[in-house]
């Protein structure tokens, strides 16, 4: 029974909250379990028809992607509101939002 009690003390709010602070988006997206399993799921939906879970992972993929590489480039403030990296992510944060709006409400199977 202690086993099992030490077992679900991992799942703790305040556990929870330090491994997800621990993550870093970088080393995220180069991870290959990270990748496989998010193809694997992506190919399951597409495969099952699962529009939602599918436009979910993708958009998700995508965010942590466009996030990593804006860090990866970095987003000051200094040169202004004409930043190349700012103006990539506003622009790929339109895009992604703008597929899921499409996938999601306007387009019909």
């Amino acid at each position: 029974m202690d086993m099992i009690f030490e077992f679900l003390r991992q799942f703790e709010t305040a556990a929870v909250m330090d491994w997800l602070a621990s993550l870093d988006l970088n080393e995220l997206i180069h991870n290959r379990y990270f990748l496989g399993g998010t193809a694997a799921l992506a190919i399951i939906a597409l495969l099952m028809r699962w529009r939602v879970l599918l436009t979910t992972l993708l958009a998700v993929a995508g965010f942590v992607a466009l996030l990593s590489y804006t860090m990866q480039r970095g987003t000051g403030l200094e040169e202004g509101l004409q930043s190349d990296t700012l103006l990539i992510f506003v622009a790929g944060g339109v895009a992604l939002i703008g597929a899921v709006i499409y996938f999601l409400f306007i387009r019909t199977d």
